[in-house]
């Protein structure tokens, strides 16, 4: 099945396995430009204000970019050169990896689940586990060599160094965010357990008919916070505000941070899970490195009291993160979402109103 990846090949055409129907396309025309994206400078002298922005950018968007973060300019450029000279080894390495089985901790597959789509997406990607480092590095690839380095020194120095960075930055905007939730700092990252990591090295090959498909459908991510460096040079994630689509164009320095599925079930709905999609275009091949920060398996997920203490009922019934990932994978990526499916009110009410894929026709 490594004959599916994207990045074997040129492409003149597109195959019709992945052309979405009219009223499911992506509709780029009506996609309005990157404008007020929320900006969150985390070198600034003032916590309060950092607060502040953060408490009005998940409450109002479930995004926003954040600079002065830390994380040295030098290294993610590494992380993006090394990203891009992978995509570029011979299909004969990349299919040593190759794998549609979702279970898979370190794989490389294509679209985003082949094994229950019945449209594909303009996608490859290589998935890494990353915590504990000394768990999974050893079984990371050994191609290519880069800077006149092994693989495997490589991403000890470098994406060893990267992951360690991401995780130490998710951390400190977890802690943001609970205070401007009203918790003590530490709150989140203590309810959500030994929080696992993992990595999506994504590449999007230049697209013949971009109109006609997607890098990756509009979707929410059931983690608990996304880290997201976007190639530098090339736009194509949007998220979705107001019934509209907006580009987030990439800024310099920058990260893009989503609230996932699980800090939304944590703020007792006050904060959102974006809705968000990548697109493709037909002149340049961009690249992306999400990391996800992932409660751990048997945590429980519950708003804490003090959240629901005002006579605010809980929004969702209590349920434990393997249990959430499990139907996450078990969907289609494009369905409702899926924290729809434990709302409290569907326990009492099945018919209660649903809030489907912004991007799939009612």
């Amino acid at each position: 099945m490594a004959d599916m990846l994207l990045s074997t090949g040129v492409h003149d055409t597109i195959p019709s396995n992945y052309v979405r129907p009219e009223n499911e396309r992506p509709h780029l025309d009506h996609v309005i430009a990157d404008a007020n994206i929320p900006v969150v400078d985390f070198g600034a002298s003032d916590k309060s204000q950092i607060i502040s922005q953060i408490e009005k950018a998940c409450r109002l968007y479930g995004f926003f970019q954040v600079v002065n973060h830390g994380i040295d300019a030098e290294l993610v450029k590494k992380v993006l050169a090394i990203t891009l000279e992978f995509f570029r080894l011979p299909p004969e390495e990349k299919a040593k990896l190759y794998s549609d089985d979702p279970a898979k901790k370190i794989r490389l597959s294509t679209s985003f689940n082949v094994r229950k789509e019945t449209v594909h997406n303009w996608r490859d990607y290589l998935r890494l586990h990353c915590y504990p480092l000394e768990e999974f590095v050893p079984d990371w690839p050994s191609n290519p060599s880069s800077f006149n380095l092994p693989w495997d020194v490589v991403t000890r120095d470098v994406f060893g160094s990267y992951c360690k960075q991401v995780r130490q930055l998710g951390f400190r905007i977890l802690g943001i965010i609970s205070l401007s939730l009203g918790l003590e700092e530490e709150y989140l990252v203590r309810v959500l357990g030994e929080q696992e990591q993992h990595m999506a090295m994504n590449y999007y090959p230049k697209c013949p008919e971009p109109e006609l498909t997607y890098g990756l459908p509009a979707h929410t991510d059931p983690n608990a916070l996304t880290i997201l460096l976007q190639d530098p040079h090339v736009s194509g994630l949007q998220v979705h505000k107001d019934g509209k689509w907006i580009a987030v164009d990439p800024k310099p320095n920058a990260f893009v941070i989503n609230i996932g599925d699980q800090l939304q079930a944590l703020s007792n709905g006050r904060y959102k899970s974006v809705w968000h999609r990548a697109v493709v275009n037909s002149n340049k091949e961009r690249m992306s490195v999400a990391s996800f920060l992932c409660p751990c398996n048997s945590v429980l997920i519950s708003p804490p009291e003090k959240l629901i203490a005002d006579g605010s009922p809980a929004v969702y019934r209590s349920y434990t993160y393997d249990e959430y990932y499990k139907k996450f994978w078990s969907r289609n990526l494009d369905q409702e979402h899926c924290l729809e499916l434990f709302k409290r009110d569907r326990e009492t009410c099945p018919d209660a109103p649903t809030f489907p894929c912004p991007d799939t026709p009612t």
